[in-house]
């Protein structure tokens, strides 16, 4: 990098607005969000670099489980080492004697509290988005202020006019760059997620309606003569 492009970084870094911008961003997030749904915010952004989820692989498994039970029957799915927290608790249902129903209800509503849990925390950046500008607003304030209460002292007018004019950089940066972004590519994961999982609900069904155990049939009484 280059000497001009240091300086002109380090003319636009002040620690005081960016203090102002990014703590304020933060403590307002934090007041309204809920300790559990701010650690998943923050953990979500290890997600972000991996590859959009895909259900095939899961159907593999399925169609492997499917297989299973053809040849030695339910119970013996109860075996079998399934990493899907979704399918687990399918096949935990079908050995349990579920129908088709049940474990369709079932996989539907898991998908929908996941997908549901996943907007949760996109919301949580997306909130942060909104609220960024408002801090960098209050920056601008807060060095107009202190502007204004030091205009006896030309040296000191330069260090609060960068904070207010600095703030509103920052508040509108984090917005654009960093926390919209990030809401976006959640969303954008947790819609492909829905879609690929949903692709897991029919097959499971149909290995619940195949296994699920049949009442033996009544033979009527004889007639006594």
């Amino acid at each position: 990098m280059s000497t001009d492009s240091l300086a002109l970084v380090g003319e636009l870094l002040d620690p005081a607005a960016l203090a102002i911008v990014c703590g304020g961003t933060v403590l307002a997030v934090a007041l309204r969000t809920p300790l559990g749904e701010l650690t998943r915010a923050v953990g979500a952004l290890r997600t972000l670099g991996r590859t959009r989820f895909d259900a095939e692989p899961l159907l593999q498994q399925i169609t492997a489980l499917d297989r299973i039970a053809k040849r030695h029957g339910a119970l013996a799915l109860d075996r079998s080492v399934i990493a899907d927290p979704d399918v687990k608790a399918a096949i935990a249902a079908i050995v349990d004697g579920a129908g088709g129903d049940a474990v369709r209800t079932l996989v539907d509503h898991r998908r929908q509290a996941r997908v549901e849990r996943h907007l949760a925390v996109a919301d949580i950046w997306c909130g942060a988005a909104e609220v960024a500008p408002a801090m960098g607003m209050v920056g601008t304030l807060i060095g107009l202020a202190r502007m204004f209460a030091t205009m006896s002292d030309p040296s000191a007018i330069g260090g609060a006019m960068a904070i207010a004019l600095l703030a509103t950089l920052y508040g509108a940066l984090i917005a654009n760059l960093i926390a919209s972004p990030i809401a976006t590519r959640l969303r954008a994961a947790a819609r492909a997620e829905a879609f690929e999982r949903a692709r897991i609900v029919a097959p499971l069904a149909a290995l619940a309606e195949r296994e699920v155990p049949r009442a033996p049939s009544v033979q009527p009484f004889a007639n006594v003569a």
